[in-house]
């Protein structure tokens, strides 16, 4: 089964360890997320890309309960439906972003928590190409490894 990222250009797509795609200005040194063409800080088209961090602390959250419009659509109907949580992820002190979370039982968040980035399915295509997007998921302490 061929793989997809979606969107494409906003997290490095194949990788063992993927990263979000952002940019920072060169003249005020401010971070976006995702990529733009000119600072929103102070105006300037000096725009570099920067690959942020792997890993931030959850500063809020929300659960998604209701079916999303395209283009977030995953091919589900209302009878299928799976509410998800989204989350504001704080990453270092670099930069905010809005994410879906790999967890969606809101008793299981909590303000500060440690997030590492993952890449998750959301949909397969007709053709059978699986749609890849990132998420943020709870992280273990990086002492530890993951279970197999």
């Amino acid at each position: 089964m061929s793989q997809v990222a979606f969107p494409p250009g906003v997290f490095t797509w194949p990788a063992d360890e993927p990263q979000l795609i952002g940019s920072r200005c060169a003249a005020c040194g401010a971070v976006t997320f995702p990529i733009k063409p000119s600072c929103p800080r102070c105006g300037r088209p000096d725009m570099e890309e920067r690959l942020l961090p792997r890993r931030g602390t959850l500063v809020a959250w929300t659960t998604q309960s209701f079916l999303p419009k395209e283009p977030y659509a995953s091919g589900e109907t209302d009878q299928t439906f799976v509410p998800y949580g989204v989350g504001l992820v704080q990453l270092g002190d670099v930069v905010r972003v809005e994410a879906r979370l790999t967890e969606s039982d809101p008793g299981k968040l909590t303000f500060g928590m440690d997030l590492e980035l993952a890449v998750v399915p959301f949909r397969v295509e007709d053709d059978g190409t699986e749609v890849l997007i990132f998420a943020f998921a709870p992280s273990l302490p990086e002492d530890i490894e993951p279970s197999a």
